[in-house]
């Protein structure tokens, strides 16, 4: 491919980008358990290796990690439920809430308008009657999203089996891709693309953790209602980078004034989460997860869209390890170091267009003053 002119290779590198564009939008209901399924199977590689060092047989050494993993997710689902149940337990008094906030909405709204509360409650039961046909339109739609739900699940752990036990074979398969000589690029690319996977999905099953701990346990001891339930939503959606803290900063003050007739439980909400959001971005989580992923936040918030457009909820959480692993095979081949570069973090020192250094794949210095080397064309 070096020998073709460069208009060529950048011609085929943008229609292999809208090619597996394509495939991934009409093919996600089969890629995305399969991406998911090879994520987790890294995750789960070192237990399997511990156990297969202490002798237990291949089929048990795959099987126990998968239980594991269930037993925790079912904890999780538990919890979740738990909470949910005290939620609904106090129904009556969200609903009589919702009614005082509404009243108070109505009397602003007639204070700064000319719409009297009689128009307003008109304007609000035709629209709750336009919602009501939706959620009938919707209604079909989504036993199907349900059922795909449970093809997903019900698919994952038997991609994942499939995974570890074959794990050679798909070894194999990707040295064969390249020259001998390329070998050991491959390997180590293998090893960081690992250590980055493993890295940041602990990192999240962490933060998942300290997050709901942190917030809610700050938020029951100043004494919200549905504490715990604001920290795990909060917790779960902060998995989606940048668009999931925006939404878990909604619920969590949709969750209070339901709970609440004051203003003062939303300020404080607003101002426990801002706090614990701040340490976790610039203490905590760096520290966790370490400089492994180093990806522009253009490109981060770019994949979270283009991930939940493909995919939902899955496509976004998926984003950013798949951006990652990306960048780490990018970085590694002279054809393609270029878009490393442009997914990445390292800005020059200096800019290219004053620099003529700056716009060849050399050696160049970073405005964090870490040198990061490129090979010459």
């Amino acid at each position: 491919m070096k020998d073709m002119p460069l208009t060529v290779r950048r011609s085929i590198e943008l229609l292999g980008l809208v090619l597996i564009g394509y495939i991934m939008v009409i093919g996600n209901s089969i890629i995305m358990p399969v991406i998911m399924a090879f994520f987790i199977s890294i995750l789960l590689l070192p237990v399997f290796r511990f156990f297969i060092r202490i002798k237990f047989p291949e089929v048990a050494a795959i099987i126990i990690p998968i239980l594991l993993l269930a037993i925790f997710i079912g904890l999780i689902v538990w919890f979740f439920s738990a909470q949910i149940g005290l939620l609904v337990d106090d129904f009556p008094q969200i609903k009589r809430n919702v009614g005082i906030h509404i009243k108070s909405l109505q009397d602003w709204i007639g204070r700064i308008s000319k719409f009297s509360t009689n128009e307003q409650a008109k304007f609000i039961s035709d629209k709750s009657n336009d919602l009501l046909g939706m959620a009938g339109k919707a209604a079909s739609g989504a036993a199907v999203t349900l059922s795909s739900v449970f093809v997903f699940v019900g698919l994952l752990p038997i991609y994942i089996y499939l995974m570890l036990f074959y794990k050679d074979i798909l070894l194999r398969f990707i040295f064969m891709w390249f020259k001998q000589d390329h070998h050991p690029k491959v390997k180590e690319a293998i090893y960081e693309t690992e250590a980055i996977i493993k890295n940041y999905l602990i990192g999240l099953l962490i933060q998942v953790t300290y997050m709901t701990i942190l917030l809610g346990g700050i938020l029951f001891f100043i004494g919200i209602k549905h504490a715990l339930l604001i920290g795990v939503i909060f917790a779960i959606l902060n998995l989606i980078p940048y668009v999931g803290a925006l939404v878990g900063n909604v619920i969590g003050v949709l969750l209070t004034l339901t709970s609440s007739t004051e203003i003062w439980p939303v300020v404080t909400v607003l101002l426990v989460i801002a706090g614990v959001q701040f340490l976790d971005n610039n203490i905590l989580m760096p520290r966790i997860v370490g400089s492994k992923v180093k990806i522009n936040a253009f490109f981060a918030i770019l994949g979270v869209v283009i991930g939940g457009s493909i995919a939902g909820v899955s496509g976004m959480f998926l984003s950013m390890p798949i951006i990652a692993v990306l960048k780490v095979i990018f970085d590694r081949t002279d054809i393609f170091k270029q878009w490393g570069v442009l997914l990445g973090d390292e800005r020059p020192a200096r800019s290219p267009m004053s620099f003529p250094v700056f716009r060849k794949k050399v050696p160049v210095s970073t405005k964090s003053g870490v040198e990061h080397t490129k090979e010459k064309d």
